[in-house]
């Protein structure tokens, strides 16, 4: 450990005086700042570090080996499906041929319009829809551009009163999220004990003013939502919108599809599903399906197959516009292209397949020691609601070891912690996800770790309420980091 650059901001490392480098003199008089209006001009010196180069090197090398991710350990993040990226994809995506300017004109761009075309077909037949656009940014931007489109849909008939969508209490948060910034009312659909959408709390709350409803299958418990069927005959009555949140797709690939089911929108999260970088602010990609006869009015522009071997950007006047700059992130559609090309159709199914068997693995070696609120067969993701009493988890007594303190104990194991206090139905929620990616020795050695920590609540619940000890960052004080935040650096 190198105490020069550990756990220094790159300020605390400047000197005065001291560069990395020194360019030439502007040789051209235009462009002297004298030259400027001075309302332009800084009024104040820039607060920038002054470091040398091997400095800011040893800086940055340094913070990056404290980054945790799917590549250096265990990330068994609940709903957010953190799959290994393959680096196959990362070659593929940066071929010379893709490196095009984002507005060349269509005819000498037809192989990477080929490309995105065979990709949303692709994951028309994944989902039983008729057509996608791959143009969001993320996911979230998914759900808003998918929210679009049924907003268009009753603006297109005529029906405006439509201003209510339907989020079960179990929902992402972005589903209310993405609902509000879209005009639309939330209507919250209540869980029954077993953790399914309650088919009979939905019934009064349908009416001429909905709009739709979304829902996640499996939901965020983990759970298979057996009544869809119903719901969606139900919302369909009434003249709503099935809405599809892709998040949870990956145990369902091959086996069932959203559009079968009679959703009639859909997102799906490239990053979650189809093996592309998750994370780290971007880039992403949401992209979202309709049912035949929705169509037209998904974002535009869209690509359009000619079946000539041609293919041609087509913008529709019933489209709900444009919702990003051009076709979307293209690189991340690479590589999702390359991901779908090396599973082929023959072990997509097996994709979704294992990551059910890991997840149920885990559940059925755990739940001797810690609480299973809904004890039944579980798809991708599980959820414990903290530790079982008789290893100090009872929620009763304040003094009780939580799901936080488990959280921070598995950082000092090398493990990434899991979701925790989400979904909010259960007081101490601890949602655990493998994925597919991970081998049985790597599940084993995290069971084992989890009994461990479950051992170590019991008898010495000191031990957890203190971790973690061999982080670079010890425990946080959570609530002075909300109440007095600091978002820049201030020199002294």
């Amino acid at each position: 450990m190198n105490r020069t650059y550990y756990g220094k901001l790159i300020f605390e490392l400047s000197r005065p005086g001291r560069v990395g480098y020194s360019l030439p003199k502007c040789e051209f008089e235009a462009y002297k700042l004298e030259s400027l209006d001075g309302t332009l001009l800084r009024q104040t010196a820039t607060l920038l570090p002054e470091v040398d180069e091997l400095t800011v090197v040893r800086h940055y090398t340094n913070m990056s080996n404290n980054n945790f991710g799917v590549d250096t350990g265990f990330y068994p993040l609940g709903s957010c499906t953190m799959k290994y990226n393959p680096k196959l994809n990362e070659e593929l995506c940066q071929l010379p041929g893709f490196n095009q300017h984002p507005i060349t004109p269509a005819r000498y761009a037809q192989g990477s319009l080929k490309l995105y075309d065979e990709v949303q077909k692709t994951l028309a037949e994944i989902a039983g829809l008729s057509r996608f656009t791959l143009n969001p940014y993320a996911g979230a931007h998914g759900e808003l551009t998918g929210l679009m489109v049924i907003r268009q849909y009753h603006i297109s008939r005529g029906d405006t009163k439509r201003i209510k969508i339907i989020v079960p209490d179990s929902a992402h948060g972005t589903n209310p999220a993405s609902a509000a910034v879209c005009g639309l009312q939330i209507v919250e659909v209540k869980s029954t004990a077993d953790g399914t959408v309650d088919v009979e709390d939905l019934r009064p709350l349908l009416g001429p003013d909905i709009a739709g409803m979304m829902m996640t299958n499996p939901n965020t418990l983990g759970l298979f939502e057996t009544k869809i069927p119903e719901i969606a005959r139900l919302v369909h009555e009434c003249g709503g919108l099935m809405y599809y949140d892709g998040a949870n797709l990956n145990p369902m690939l091959g086996v069932c599809r959203p559009g079968d089911m009679g959703f009639d929108v859909m997102h799906i999260n490239l990053h979650k599903t189809f093996s592309t970088p998750h994370g780290g602010g971007g880039p992403g990609s949401g992209p979202v399906g309709v049912r035949q006869g929705l169509e037209q009015f998904l974002p535009n522009p869209q690509v359009i197959n000619n079946g000539d071997g041609t293919y041609r950007l087509q913008c529709d006047e019933n489209s709900l516009g444009y919702i990003s700059f051009f076709l979307g992130n293209f690189g991340i559609i690479i590589r999702a292209y390359a991901y779908l090309l090396s599973l082929g159709k023959e072990n997509i199914p097996m994709a979704g397949k294992l990551s059910v068997l890991n997840a149920n693995y885990i559940k059925e070696s755990l739940r001797s020691h810690y609480k299973l609120p809904i004890d039944v067969e579980c798809k991708h993701e599980f959820v414990f609601d903290g530790l079982r009493e008789e290893y100090g988890g009872d929620h009763h007594d304040p003094e009780h070891v939580t799901t936080l303190d488990v959280a921070k104990r598995l950082l000092d194991y090398g493990f990434h912690a899991p979701t925790i206090y989400f979904p909010l139905l259960f007081h101490e929620a601890m949602m655990i996800e493998p994925t597919e990616t991970e081998s049985k020795e790597t599940l084993d050695d995290f069971i084992a770790v989890m009994k461990r920590i479950a051992e170590e609540a019991k008898a010495d619940p000191a031990l957890l309420k203190s971790a973690p000890h061999d982080t670079p960052v010890r425990r946080m004080d959570d609530v002075k980091a909300v109440k007095e935040p600091k978002f820049t650096y201030k020199a002294l």
